[in-house]
């Protein structure tokens, strides 16, 4: 799995994927490596998104803790 792809390069690369599907312009032979890739791409967007919550809820934490403690 990439994770050096941003978070919206993979969105795009989803998003173009499900339109394909939803068009019907995959073939039968490469849908099951089309839908294999969009979940690669779901889990790296879920991955960048949790990370990002995570470094958001840290610095917010910091910054209560600043302004009790100030």
């Amino acid at each position: 799995m990439e994770n050096n792809i941003s978070y919206e390069e993979a969105f795009k690369e989803l998003k173009e994927i499900e339109e394909e599907i939803q068009n019907e312009s995959v073939s039968v032979d490469v849908l099951a490596d089309k839908i294999k890739r969009a979940s690669d791409l779901i889990t790296i967007c879920q991955s960048k998104l949790t990370k990002t919550e995570a470094e958001v809820n840290k610095i917010i934490n910091q910054m209560e803790q600043k302004s009790t403690n100030g």
